[in-house]
């Protein structure tokens, strides 16, 4: 009786369980759903009815719309950013690393130092003025694609975290690697690399991310159209709509202008953030196998 009793209370917390994590899911899920039903309902519909879960007056004008007009530079556009979240993410990951593998090992000397001021630049910085003349007058960074790439290329958070996952790590396997001849690059490689899987994606994860949602950048740095990624090439589509929808036009715009405003703004950001929904599923099955690799112990 007793075992029956427990069985049914383990089927009620399980049944629980997926009922709040399923009521959950449809939370989050519902702005993307309602983002994508917009960008596909009629602009007049939209600005009649408001949002609305299913798509009013389906049509597929506003991609149209935003395809015909600007086409080859969305295209242009995800080349940049693919380009910058690819290079940047393998660059950052390589530099953050070998840093946070370096500071890891309790043998360096002054590596409190180097931590300390590592940990210094997050709590101060020399200003946004400062930083713009060294990056366009020292590092040459203006209209050029590094100007994307090198300002988010390390990440003091993301090396501590590294650091501290490469701190948990035996110090008995660098003994026996150092024993057979291993010098400390090969160590790193070798050992410290293939054991950080989990800590690697977590990281890369946040760069990939961060390079792919970066405008800032391309604002400060960027003039050229060919050069700008897509997060900018949106912000400058939302920057037009708010101009003509409060009675501004831009210069080089038409004198009379009728734009989708409320679909395109949500039919760009379908388009902007589609590569990350479809890559999200397979990056997880290796995230979960190497937390599950990293739990086990033999």
């Amino acid at each position: 009786m007793l075992g029956k009793n427990r069985l049914l209370s383990d089927k009620l917390v399980i049944a629980f369980a997926y009922g709040f994590v399923g009521l959950f899911a449809l939370i989050c899920l519902y702005p993307l759903v309602l983002t994508l039903s917009v960008s596909f309902s009629s602009e007049q519909a939209v600005a009649r009815s408001g949002y609305s879960i299913l798509p009013l007056s389906p049509t597929w004008d506003t991609y149209k719309y935003i395809f015909v007009n600007s086409g080859m530079k969305i295209l242009k556009s995800y080349g940049v950013t693919i380009f910058i979240t690819v290079v940047g993410t393998t660059g950052a990951l390589l530099i953050t690393s070998l840093i946070a593998f370096s500071l890891s090992i309790k043998k360096l000397k002054y590596r409190n130092v180097l931590a300390f001021i590592s940990n210094f630049t997050i709590i101060f910085s020399a200003g946004l003025i400062p930083w713009y003349m060294v990056s366009v007058n020292f590092y040459g960074l203006k209209d050029s694609i590094l100007a994307l790439i090198l300002p988010s290329i390390f990440s003091v958070w993301n090396m501590f975290l590294m650091r501290t996952y490469f701190s948990n790590i035996s110090t008995a396997l660098y003994e026996a690697a150092e024993m057979d001849g291993a010098n400390y690059f090969t160590i790193y490689w070798r050992v410290a690399l293939p054991l950080s899987k989990t800590a690697l994606l977590t990281v890369g994860l946040m760069y990939a991310l961060q390079y792919w949602n970066d405008w800032w950048h391309a604002l400060i740095f960027i003039q050229e159209q060919d050069l700008f990624p897509l997060q900018y090439y949106l912000y400058n589509i939302l920057s037009n709509v708010n101009a003509i929808s409060s009675g501004r036009i831009p210069s080089g715009a038409a004198g009379s202008i009728t734009l989708p405003a409320e679909t395109v703004k949500m039919a760009v950001t379908v388009i902007t953030i589609g590569p990350i929904i479809f890559l999200y599923p397979f990056v997880q099955k290796y995230f979960v196998h190497g937390i599950m690799a990293g739990a086990v112990k033999e």
